[in-house]
């Protein structure tokens, strides 16, 4: 698929999530079955229960592969940009770190998400965070402005991951600080998977390699790369995910396959420094 094909799949699939339900992306155990899928989903990558409590009701949709805020260490009065900020979730999370002095800003590509994100923001009362329309490849923010970048299960659906890097880059402040938390690759996979919307939407297909992952961090001009946690993606997730379900019965994937993809992909948490 060519990167403006990927980039409308990608927006058309996150505006169908931002007006229904949430899909899983998060390699856990626990994101099927639930009556409270969400939230099932975050307590397992690292939410708390008093963090699922704090943020307005729809802004946690289930989406993510970690918790990038937990890891970030974030401190009264700095400024925090989350790339693919969704319903708002992890920017409301950083908002109660960072204070009344501190800001949150979050880039999403979807006018719908927004829209949510907005909506939550007003309804928590939240004056320090505010939300705009952007591509991550293409950040609508200035040289030098944020104290650290986080980011949960999106920079593997950019086509271009180099770009988004580079961009993290750009607009950290000397000394500024980077924690992803995204879906990666042991093995390739196989071309059926790479080149299927519903993957791209559902995290898959976009995904690359480990090592590369990293190289692409650290060509960027990020020092003390370092991979933080990695977790698995269980089959029973893949299996019971309704992104990943509409896949495997378009594709008429049988069971073996869908355990050669699920072994294939983790989740991994990130940090890196911006050197000053």
């Amino acid at each position: 698929m060519k990167d403006g094909k990927i980039k409308k799949v990608v927006r058309e699939g996150y505006a169908k999530i931002a007006k229904q339900s949430s899909s899983c992306c998060a390699p856990v155990n626990s994101c099927c079955g639930s009556t409270d899928l969400a939230q099932d989903i975050s307590k397992s990558i690292g939410y708390t229960e008093e963090e699922l409590k704090v943020v307005p009701e729809g802004a946690n949709l289930g989406l993510g592969c970690g918790n990038p805020v937990a890891l970030a260490s974030l401190r009264e009065g700095e400024t925090v940009l989350d790339l693919g900020s969704g319903a708002g979730f992890d920017c409301f999370l950083a908002a109660s770190k960072v204070g009344k002095k501190g800001r949150v800003i979050g880039v999403d590509m979807t006018p719908e998400m927004l829209e949510k994100a907005r909506e939550n923001a007003s309804k928590g009362n939240y004056g320090n965070v505010e939300f705009r329309l952007g591509e991550i490849e293409n950040l609508p923010v200035a040289d030098n402005s944020v104290d650290i970048v986080i980011s949960n299960c999106v920079i593997n659906l950019a086509p271009d991951k180099r770009r988004v890097f580079t961009q993290a880059f750009r607009v950290l402040k000397p000394g500024g600080r980077l924690m992803i938390s995204d879906m990666v690759l042991l093995r390739e996979l196989p071309d059926f998977i790479k080149n299927s919307i519903e993957a791209y939407i559902g995290c898959l297909s976009g995904a690359i390699m480990r090592d590369e992952y990293i190289g692409t961090i650290k060509a960027a001009g990020f020092q003390g790369v370092s991979i933080i946690d990695e977790t698995s993606f269980p089959i029973e997730c893949m299996a019971n995910d309704p992104t990943a379900k509409a896949l495997i019965e378009n594709l008429k994937i049988p069971l073996e396959k869908v355990k050669e993809v699920a072994s294939s992909v983790i989740s991994i948490k990130v940090n890196g420094v911006k050197p000053s």
